[in-house]
């Protein structure tokens, strides 16, 4: 299983669509759709809607997360938009606003 890294300081602007897992240290804008899992560390910036398998959210992200499997928003991470997921936690210190929708 491959690995698509959108390393610290690049910014990409327009639909990212993988089989693998996506890493995102930088900036996306567009849409981002991964059959695998996403991971946006700290430091890492969404502006877009996210549709994934797993997603650890560490960074922000504007826009909503669909998820086929849980979404982990943790200690640090800012999420503005809806969040819909088998699973969901969110750790102390995460910033989230939007609706949560487990009925997946």
């Amino acid at each position: 299983m491959a690995t698509t890294v959108i390393g610290a300081g690049i910014t990409i602007e327009g639909d990212l669509s993988t089989d693998d897992d996506v890493v995102v240290q930088g900036t996306l804008r567009g849409k981002l759709t991964a059959r695998d899992g996403v991971v946006v560390e700290a430091g890492g910036s969404v502006e877009a809607d996210i549709a994934s398998g797993p997603a650890q959210i560490a960074g922000a992200v504007t826009g909503n997360i669909t998820s086929t499997d849980r979404v982990d928003l943790q200690n640090g991470a800012k999420v503005v938009g809806n969040v819909k997921a088998t699973r969901i936690t969110i750790a102390d210190g995460a910033q989230f606003k939007g609706s949560v929708d487990m009925d997946v």
